[in-house]
């Protein structure tokens, strides 16, 4: 298996992504989706605590892990039907790597169970590209939170619930940490203006794009 290209540093942040192996679905119902958010938010820590089993049968409000534990920080994410992006900044040493490792398969265990399959869920490593200014790390943001409109999925991103979007507009922060980008902008409501004022822009890239790769197939 080929070296990772770039080198995850601790406290520099990094916008992580996957596909399901063959561009296939990894997320099929809605409690595939709520089962990833779950087990993303208890890979964050490291340590002595539940286990995932009993974990995933409780409400989450009574899961109190030690925030020293904390080996990421996750910025913003989105869940897409076959794939999924995080923003994150990496805590402690090899963060990034242990919480998607543990992460992917913990998922594809619990997928392959449930569907009756074997093999990859997902198509290799996971991709990662460095997040090297704040403008840039604002727009990762808005990039990944426009996933689900510019893909058709939804007329309108307050109605997509597997995304971190409502998290950053409601201020009601669970699985994300929303102060880091909310932090550039005096409320939530220009931060929410920032993103959707790209949809029209990000609509057009997406149907130019499935163009140019209908013309090549």
């Amino acid at each position: 298996m080929p070296g990772r290209t770039i080198p995850l540093v601790n406290g520099e942040f990094y916008h992580i992504y996957n596909r399901g192996s063959e561009k296939r679905d990894i997320f099929t119902q809605a409690w595939d989706y709520k089962r990833f958010q779950k087990t993303f938010y208890y890979y964050q820590f490291l340590g002595p605590k539940p286990s995932f089993s009993k974990f995933t049968k409780s409400d989450l409000n009574l899961f109190k892990p030690d925030p020293t534990k904390k080996i990421v920080e996750i910025i913003c994410y989105c869940l897409m039907p076959n794939h999924f992006h995080f923003l994150i900044r990496q805590l402690k040493d090899n963060g990034i790597s242990i919480f998607i490792s543990q992460l992917t398969n913990s998922y594809t265990k619990y997928f392959n169970t449930k569907y009756h399959r074997v093999g990859a869920l997902l198509q290799g490593t996971f991709k990662a590209t460095h997040i090297e200014t704040d403008e840039q790390l604002v727009h990762v943001s808005r990039y990944i939170h426009l996933n689900p409109i510019v893909s058709g999925l939804v007329k309108n991103l307050n109605t997509y619930q597997w995304s971190s979007y409502l998290e950053y507009i409601n201020g009601q922060p669970f699985y994300s940490f929303p102060q880091e980008i909310l932090n550039f902008f005096s409320s939530p409501i220009k931060y929410q203006e920032f993103v959707e004022a790209q949809i029209d822009y990000g609509t057009s890239l997406e149907i130019l794009k499935h163009r140019a790769i209908d013309v090549n197939d």
